[in-house]
């Protein structure tokens, strides 16, 4: 996943911001996100993430979230 900015050299933590300290926009929220759900094999609702504002919003968020294919067919 290479998403952040080349220059972000700051320790990721469950504080941080996703927009205001990693810097990044809209567009690259969306990117983030879409290659969360694919590393996850999840799908996280659009208007789950008006309420994301950092890392660790985030991945509460992805820990609620059904697998979206289970390999066996089976849930």
């Amino acid at each position: 996943m290479n998403v952040l900015p080349p220059t972000y050299a700051g320790t990721i933590t469950e504080e941080t911001s996703i927009t205001r300290d990693l810097k990044l926009d809209s567009l690259a929220v969306m990117d983030f996100v879409m290659e969360l759900e694919t590393r996850f094999d999840t799908i996280i609702p659009i208007d789950r993430l008006s309420g994301v504002e950092t890392v660790g919003d985030l991945a509460k968020l992805l820990e609620t979230q059904p697998i979206a294919h289970s390999p066996s067919g089976l849930e």
